[in-house]
Order: structure tokens, then sequence, then C-alpha cells
């Protein structure tokens, strides 16, 4: 069972228990009210009797009715409202909100018996508001513990998946080295072995770049251009001559960010590699540089076919893919390298469909630039 489904569950029994917990609290609030009204009632019969009663009477019964109420506030109030006595009540002020009830005097005067609700009853109102508080403290409580075990397994899988593609490659990529020594040593005039061997050590690097991916990496203050440009240089050889790629702004001075050189050169030919399959026939993908205070911003742009807004909130989603021979991995482990690992970001900044894509990288200043 996904974890999603469970912190449905959880969330839907937790509004239940509320939901039973609020009509419990209000039917017995609403009897204790009830009971609290009739309890009122005779309590004014026994003050009224007690004020008509003869001298010689017998008002031991009365008294000990009104001398009973030991917890609900009550007012004794002339016709103005002003108070005139009260009883359990711990400061003066106001009459209560619930009455009044007519107290005859005698014939001229009549006063007026106002009460509020007892302790017991108010609390009882707010019982059900202490119970959603406390119940919602539990289900954040829970749903973050939730999130942060999917976070830690899905890097486990990220680590565990990158560590396995660079141990799978090591074998193929010796082969393939030492096939490149016997051709260069077959036709060492041939211009293409040494290309060859380039990509070789190529591919060695990005394994070693994957085999390094959950390890801690080291982020040191260095100048973004030559990253930018070993990128574009990289890219640019293997694309068609009917792509362009504007790079004109890396000529700029110097751009010192936090990074991590391999890494950050593999999201950027990430990027370039994506927007070179968004292109297609002629095109052209630009990258320009921006920076405030504290960030400096990539912008990888291209005039490519575009991203739909449907496909816009999935592209990060691992696993997810538009293209035909696709894996879904190339964002969402840019993303992490970006985000987990520079401490940056890695979003999409705008796409639209058959006018073209950008996606922005940013990246901290070292803190005393």
């Amino acid at each position: 069972m996904s974890n999603r489904r469970i912190a449905t569950i959880v969330l839907v029994k937790a509004m239940l228990i509320v939901a039973i917990s609020v009509l419990f609290t209000n039917n017995l609030a609403r009897s204790l009210q009830e009971e609290e009204q009739k309890n009122m009632a005779i309590w004014a019969e026994a003050t009224q009797q007690l004020i008509v009663a003869d001298e010689d009477a017998d008002i031991d019964f009365f008294m000990s009715i009104i001398e009973k109420n030991t917890t609900i506030p009550v007012y004794i109030c002339d016709k103005e409202g002003n108070v005139l006595s009260s009883r359990n009540v711990s400061s003066a002020g106001k009459h209560g909100h619930q009455g009044p009830i007519e107290l005859k005097i005698d014939n001229a005067t009549t006063q007026y018996i106002y009460w509020d609700d007892s302790n017991l009853l108010t609390r009882l109102r707010y019982v059900p508001y202490a119970q959603f508080a406390l119940i919602f403290i539990f289900i954040a409580i829970a749903v973050i513990t939730m999130l942060t075990g999917q976070q830690s397994e899905e890097n486990r899988l990220w680590v565990g998946l990158s560590k396995e593609t660079a141990h799978q490659l090591g074998t193929p990529i010796s082969s393939l080295n030492a096939w490149q020594q016997i051709l260069a040593e077959k036709y060492p005039k041939d211009e293409y072995v040494p290309q060859m061997k380039r990509d070789i050590d190529r591919l060695q690097m990005i394994a070693d770049r994957f085999q390094k991916i959950g390890s801690e990496p080291t982020l040191q203050a260095e100048n973004l251009i030559p990253v930018l440009q070993n990128a574009v240089t990289y890219m640019r050889a293997r694309i068609s001559n009917r792509i362009t790629i504007d790079d004109s702004c890396l000529n700029e001075v110097n751009r010192t960010v936090m990074l991590n050189a391999p890494l950050l050169q593999w999201v950027v030919e990430n990027l370039l590699k994506n927007a070179v399959d968004a292109i297609s026939g002629e095109g052209a993908i630009t990258i320009q540089l921006h920076e405030n205070e504290h960030d400096v911003m990539i912008d990888v742009s291209d005039t490519g076919k575009g991203i739909d807004n449907k496909t816009q909130r999935r592209i990060f989603e691992p696993g997810f893919t538009s293209k035909e021979r696709g894996w879904g991995l190339g964002l969402p482990l840019a993303k992490r390298i970006i985000e987990q690992y520079h401490g940056g970001k890695l979003l999409l900044k705008s796409s639209q469909v058959g006018i073209g894509t950008t996606f922005r990288i940013i990246l901290k200043k070292p803190e005393n630039s």
C-alpha cells in the first residue's frame, strides 16, 4: 500500500473521529445546558418563594435549593440591567447571557435573574476544538513522518540505481578501452580513433559521476564559465550544424559560484541534450547568465516544440518521459544534483508549445563574495 493511500486512510479516519466526537460532545453539552436551565428555573422559584414567605414560614428548604447552586454564575439585576447581587461570580461586571427570569419583589418592583454557563459546560464546548487540534497535530506528524520516510526511500533508490549503473558500465568501458588501444596501434593515423578515445574517457567520467551519487560532494568556489564552456564544446561537436548554440555570454567576466564541476557539467549537458531533442530541423539554443546579490542564474533556452501544460507538471517525476526511447531519469537526477548537492534550484522557467522552452539553474555565490 502506498504512503499516499495510507495518509488518505489516516486522514479519513481522523476526520471521522472528530465528527463523532463533535456530535457526541455537542449532544452532551446540549443536555447539560437544558439541565442547567431547569436548575435555574427551580433556583428562581426558590428565591421567589423566599421573598414572599411569611416570617413564621419554614425557609430551610428554599435556602437549601439556593445554596446548592455552587457552579452556575447567577446575577440579579434591576430593569436597567444593573447587577444588584451575584453568586458564583469571580468578578463583578455585566450580567449573564441567559435569561431573564422575572423576580417579583413587590407590586411595584421587579428584578431579573440572568445566568451564564457553568465552568463545566463552558469547558465541554471547547473539547471538540481541543480534540481537533490534537488530531490535526497527530496527522501532521504522521504525514511528515511518512513523507520523510518516502523521501529517504527515494534517496536510497537513487543512490542504488546510480551506483549499479556505474558498476554495470565498468566492464563495457574497459572493453572499449582495450579495443580503442588495438585500433590506435593498427591505425595510428586514423582521425577518428582519438575522437573515440575522448568519447570513452567521457563515458568513464560519467560512470565516475554516477558512482559518486549518494556521497557528499565537494563544493568549491569556482568560476562557472569554464564548466559551461566545456559542456557547450562537448555538445556542439555532436549535434547537427542546423542547430546553433549561442554562448556569447560566456565571454563575460568571471562568475564565481559554489559548485562541483563534474556534476554541474553533466546537468548542463543534460539540459542541452534535451534542448537538441526538442528541436526538429533547424533551431537555436541560447545560454544566458543573470545574477543578483546572492545567486547566479543560468538560463538554457531552445526554439523547440515546447512542453504542454499537462506535461510541465510531471517533467521532474522519476520515470516520466515524453520521448519514445527515454527513461525519464535525466531531469529528476539533474534536479537532485542541483537542489540536494548544490543547494540551488532547477526549474522550468517557461515553455510554450511551438515556441520553445527555458530551464533555469540557480546557484549560490560564495558567502564572502
